[in-house]
């Protein structure tokens, strides 16, 4: 498959000026937002468990939601964000959550997804894990957020900034094999391991 050419101009997804802005968000607007919820959710749990009352129940399940977390990205990535379908409807709707960043990768305000959408989603997330497991569903939905957050920002790292050292370099380079290789393969950002669990890992550059 050859590489793709991608187009420098915003691609533009609504004709309404209030609607096309809340599909942008700043690297500051992202790091204010959820600097003030993510310890917002923290002490909503505390407020439920003690962590120090329970410390290996809490910690269990800030890493089950981190793991959680994991499996949800790449699922999404790979069965949502990349579905096909002959309906146009449905295309439509693939290409604004996800086909415009394929058009324009680049774009630093469509690299993170915008708060008028993420707090949303996450409100009902958030509510399904406390339907689920009652009032400590919050220490579980603070580690499935907390991924989220640090996936959102490792996929804003890959595009804009160098990513040096060895750990940045390999998380740069897996995802953007998904961009400019083949966009059927190297679905993870956060884990890359599930690429290679899951047989979906990019092995060589085609030409």
């Amino acid at each position: 498959m050859s590489a793709p050419v991608f187009s420098q101009q915003r691609v533009r997804l609504f004709k309404s000026e209030r609607l096309e802005k809340l599909t942008l968000i700043s690297p500051r607007a992202f790091a204010l937002g959820w600097s003030l919820m993510l310890p917002t959710i923290l002490w909503a749990g505390s407020n439920t468990a003690d962590p120090l009352d329970a410390p290996f129940k809490c910690l269990g399940l800030v890493g089950s939601g981190l793991l959680i977390w994991t499996l949800f990205e790449y699922a999404m990535h790979r069965y949502l964000f990349h579905l096909t379908v002959d309906l146009s409807p449905v295309r439509w709707f693939v290409f604004l959550i996800h086909g415009n960043h394929h058009d324009n990768p680049n774009d630093p305000m469509r690299d993170m997804m915008p708060l008028a959408v993420s707090i949303p989603v996450s409100a009902l997330i958030w509510g399904l894990c406390i339907l689920l497991l009652g009032a400590p569903g919050t220490w579980l939905f603070l580690g499935f957020i907390t991924g989220y957050v640090i996936y959102d920002a490792i996929h804003y790292a890959c595009h804009q900034w160098p990513m040096r050292g060895r750990l940045g370099a390999a998380l740069k380079r897996h995802h953007m094999r998904h961009h400019h290789v083949d966009d059927h393969g190297n679905y993870a950002i956060s884990a890359i391991f599930w690429d290679y669990i899951f047989g979906s890992k990019i092995k060589s550059f085609k030409r």
